[in-house]
């Protein structure tokens, strides 16, 4: 027995002079309430206290990082709705980049296909015919338009821009979709 639990067992027995069994039942509940009160009758619990290794990258040598649990939410798009990239050019293409001089008139076929099985989607479209040769960024026309297509659904339509000179030369140039902004419907 240690020196403490000693001093702790004297403390308790002092109050008992009572005889039989209610005197034992009454010393023995005074010397757990001054034992538990005085710390002696239950061993205290040891805590261990993780130590962390520093880090050789850590100027103080330790590292938050290998403290620290790492967590990263993620996040999924429910089963019913469809992930999408705004920018719909991908969805687009387009053909027969033409001018007709006695229309005065630039055309060219775009056909916009909707990827999406569940989804009907609106596409803001431009078409530029932009000057080939230089090529210095000048645009001849623009056409804009917005069009729905439906889930798995394929749509064509024919861009226009009408000249409103009368007399054109000789000239090179390219059409371009420079717009397919998708939205979902």
């Amino acid at each position: 027995m240690n020196k403490r639990m000693q001093q702790c067992t004297r403390m308790g027995s002092r109050g008992g002079a009572r005889t039989g069994i209610r005197a034992a039942v009454a010393t023995a509940l005074v010397l757990a309430t001054v034992a538990m009160a005085g710390g002696c009758a239950l061993p205290r619990p040891r805590v261990k206290v993780p130590v962390y290794a520093p880090s050789p990258t850590s100027s103080d040598g330790y590292d938050a990082s290998s403290a620290t649990p790492s967590y990263e939410p993620t996040y999924s798009p429910s089963p019913t709705q469809e992930t999408y990239d705004p920018d719909g050019r991908s969805d687009v293409d387009g053909s027969n980049c033409d001018f007709s001089n006695s229309l005065r008139q630039f055309t060219y076929t775009v056909s916009i296909t909707n990827p999406s099985s569940t989804d009907s989607f609106s596409y803001d479209m431009a078409v530029n015919w932009m000057k080939a040769k230089p090529a210095d960024g000048k645009a001849y026309g623009l056409h804009e338009r917005s069009i729905t297509v439906g889930p798995g659904d394929t749509e064509t339509y024919t861009a226009k821009y009408t000249v409103n000179q009368s007399s054109i030369g000789q000239f090179w140039f390219t059409c371009q979709i420079t717009r397919a902004h998708k939205s979902r419907m």
